[in-house]
């Protein structure tokens, strides 16, 4: 009941436990400045350890397999002699048929001048004279030799190639062609190197590279010719372990 001239009565508010009352939490200025390195550390780390990482894992890749994007020259020595007489026109297209990226071609020259893919070794072989040399012999002799004599039945009968044939088969086919000039009495190294690049000009051999274990020829070819490469053949002795030296070597 309320009295006249009174204010009306109401219910006074419940009270809310001391335990259950929320209170904003007040974090100071300076606490605040003290925390952003340790979250800005927490943010950077992970991405900068990962990229780090991820940078290693690359380079150590690129150690053990570099050669994956920069993979070796496959090289049929001879052509492919396990399907046929080395240095042979049925060699060079077995190789050919493998998908080969380089072919070399050994090179020697007949006592008349004539360039052969030829090398002594097979020569002994063909002719069954263990001292018998290219440069002794002129083109209709080596023309008449069988190029498979003494090898398995399936290989016989062969001609032996000039340069100028086995060249013009491979040299549009594979990325590089090698051509080991092979020195020998008697003329040795005398007009050797122009008679290889009057085959190489000839045939228009743009990817061909010119090796020798003579520098005497490497020199005339460099001296010769600007557009021909030219490697030098470094022998080994694998029971003394001495190994022959550019004792000669100028650059022209």
């Amino acid at each position: 009941m309320n009295l006249v001239g009174s204010k009306p009565w109401k219910r006074p508010p419940a009270r809310i436990p001391r335990r259950w009352r929320w209170q904003r939490p007040t974090v100071s200025r300076a606490r605040i400045l003290r925390l952003l390195p340790i979250l800005a550390f927490l943010a950077l780390a992970p991405p900068v350890f990962f990229h780090l990482r991820l940078r290693r894992f690359q380079q150590m890749r690129m150690r053990r397999c570099g050669w994956i994007d920069r993979p070796p020259l496959v090289c049929a020595h001879g052509g492919d002699s396990s399907n046929a007489a080395p240095n042979t026109m049925d060699a060079y297209r077995s190789a050919l048929r493998s998908g080969v990226d380089c072919v070399e071609i050994d090179v020697s020259r007949s006592s008349d001048g004539v360039m052969f893919a030829l090398h002594d070794r097979d020569l002994q072989r063909m002719s069954g004279n263990n001292t018998a040399t290219v440069g002794h012999l002129n083109a209709n002799q080596i023309k008449e030799l069988n190029a498979g004599f003494q090898l398995p039945q399936e290989f016989r009968n062969p001609e032996v190639p000039t340069a100028e044939d086995a060249l013009l088969l491979v040299s549009n086919s594979v990325r590089q062609v090698i051509l080991d000039a092979k020195v020998g009495p008697p003329s040795f190294e005398k007009g050797l190197a122009f008679d290889i690049l009057s085959v190489v000009n000839k045939t228009q051999c743009r990817n061909c590279i010119v090796w020798a274990k003579s520098d005497v020829v490497g020199r005339e070819v460099i001296r010769l010719s600007q557009d021909v490469q030219v490697g030098y053949i470094v022998m080994k002795d694998h029971s003394t372990g001495t190994r022959s030296n550019l004792l000669r070597m100028k650059v022209l």
